[in-house]
């Protein structure tokens, strides 16, 4: 590979266009809502901008709890449209992109006297199978059970549930759904903050814009903006003189070594302490353990953190079915927490609150927010018909596909192909073209390739080190200490295109210590970075 920051010459193009032209649509928020409304507009041939504050997914889309599921739990809250809207958009995501979202078979523990018991829940997976339009769950005895899960033994264990959803690496498909955009024409471009909105006549005709690396801002003119901004969708909305709408809840997680807790399927469980649904699962090599649902009172421009309280609760959840793994604090790689933009529906406890979203035209803002990672398709089609007027372009829903089909090179091992096809798509084999053997060697104790990294600190807009370790690959959430123990490799590799120097890798290994020290391990153990 020669030493060229393709990024970041893209990005001088970019600014550069800024203010040049009138857009389209101009999309603020770099998360899988604003990704997935710039892919569909994009698509349909408009001149879309899309900026994000901060980086692309550095919000809930990077800390979710990477399940792309129908959401089971909403039929007991009689949410039957969140539900079968998930069910068949799960189903279409795992047909177009195969490697990137994968089917993840539950496991729900039957237990004497435990709600909310095997007929109840039996009921529900019925309709969710009917939903998907098949038969994807079936009743385990005991035996059975033990075999699936070995090492599961809540108390009065008799049997198991066992049914279907999926699993993905969110960030990873947010990526992918920006490179999808990119093909059709978008222009994206992170840490280019919205800085205040633009009127005409009371209505939203452009907005100001601010580069966070140069300080230059830039005036912006659009046919139509939406507001993408997830948890911090209110603070746009306040210019307007609109009231609240979003409730935001934090999610905390767990990652543990999946030799500690060797699972191969989901374990699907609720709280023994609350009822409320917990998971754990295999992810990215790793036992993910989630979640948390807790009115989150912070500062959303500061990083959500898991704290002791939820910490104990879910190492709580996983040692109630798994007595004998005696899983405890030592155990913890990582940790992350997020916080969803769930709509404020006045429901008094956070884990019954609607998960469905709201679109709504305020004076040209055009607002999209609440929903769930599954449906973000079908939210950015509801967000275009409303911005379609505005725009003066025709619009209609379809079903076309949003992903190119992912390419490869016949010398790479199935395994190789299959990881760079996730990961990159229709660019993969475009993209690790001259991968050297070493290249496409696994980190150890990851899934990780190697050359995951330099791709990404080549092509993928990389400005700080958490970009490249937390959200381009996940190696700070998998390995221990950040992976701050790789960093010499990591350094060797990325170096010839991001050109920080010594100075600059000084400052920015500084800056990520205090970041992962901060809000991705456990609380207390800042010390170890």
């Amino acid at each position: 590979m020669g030493a060229v920051n393709h990024a970041a010459s893209q990005r001088a193009v970019s600014l550069a266009q800024l203010q040049t032209q009138e857009w389209d649509l101009v999309v603020i928020g770099g998360g899988i809502t604003g990704a997935g409304v710039a892919q569909q507009a994009a698509r349909r041939g408009w001149k879309v901008l899309l900026v994000e504050q901060r980086d692309f997914a550095w919000g809930t889309s990077s800390r979710s709890s990477k399940l792309v599921h129908g959401g089971l739990r909403y039929l007991k809250e009689g949410d039957i449209q969140t539900t079968l809207h998930s069910v068949r958009e799960r189903e279409r995501l795992m047909r177009e992109a195969p490697e990137l979202v994968q089917p993840l078979s539950f496991i729900y523990a039957d237990c004497q006297g435990r709600k909310p018991g095997r007929w109840l829940m039996q009921t529900g997976l019925v309709v969710y199978d009917l939903m998907a339009g098949q038969r994807g769950h079936f009743y385990a005895n005991l035996e059975r059970t033990r075999a699936l899960a070995p090492g599961l033994n809540p108390p009065q264990l008799r049997g198991a549930l066992v049914f279907n959803d999926a699993k993905t690496d969110d960030a990873r498909l947010v990526q992918r759904v920006l490179m999808e955009a990119q093909k059709d024409g978008a222009t994206t471009l992170n840490y280019v903050a919205a800085q205040r909105l633009t009127l005409h006549d009371g209505q939203v005709c452009g907005l100001e814009v601010q580069d966070a690396l140069s300080g230059q801002s830039y005036a912006v003119r659009a046919r139509a903006v939406v507001n993408a901004t997830g948890a911090w969708a209110d603070r746009l909305r306040a210019d307007l003189g609109a009231k609240p709408l979003l409730r935001p809840l934090r999610g905390s997680h767990l990652l543990v070594p999946h030799a500690r807790l060797p699972v191969q399927h989901s374990i699907s469980m609720v709280h023994v302490r609350d009822g409320r649904p917990v998971f754990l699962y295999p992810w990215e090599g790793c036992t993910l353990i989630g979640t948390t649902d807790l009115d989150h009172q912070g500062d959303l421009n500061v990083e959500a953190s898991i704290t002791p309280i939820e910490v104990d609760y879910l190492i709580e959840a996983v040692n109630d079915q798994f007595p004998q793994a005696h899983i405890g604090r030592a155990d913890v790689i990582s940790t992350y927490a997020g916080v969803r933009p769930v709509v404020d529906d006045g429901k008094g406890e956070a884990s019954k609150a609607t998960r469905d979203h709201v679109v709504k035209d305020e004076s040209g803002l055009i607002t999209l927010t609440g929903g769930k990672l599954t449906t973000f398709r079908l939210m950015a089609q509801d967000a275009l018909a409303l911005a379609a007027p505005r725009v003066g372009k025709p619009f209609a829903r379809d079903q076309a596909a949003m992903f190119t089909p992912s390419t490869g090179r016949a010398e790479w091992a199935g395994s190789v192909r299959h990881r760079l096809a996730a990961r990159f798509g229709y660019r993969a084999a475009e993209l690790a073209a001259q991968a050297q053997a070493s290249d496409l060697q696994t980190i150890a104790g990851t899934q990780t390739l190697w050359i995951e990294l330099a791709i990404a600190a080549r092509h993928e807009a990389v400005v700080h080190l958490d970009d490249l370790l937390l959200r381009r690959t996940r190696l700070g959430l998998l390995l221990p200490r950040g992976g701050l123990d790789l960093i010499a490799r990591i350094r060797e590799l990325c170096e010839p295109y991001l050109q920080w120097g010594d100075d600059g890798w000084s400052a920015e290994l500084q800056r990520y210590r205090a970041l992962v020290a901060a809000h991705y391990t456990l609380p207390g153990d800042g010390a170890r970075f």
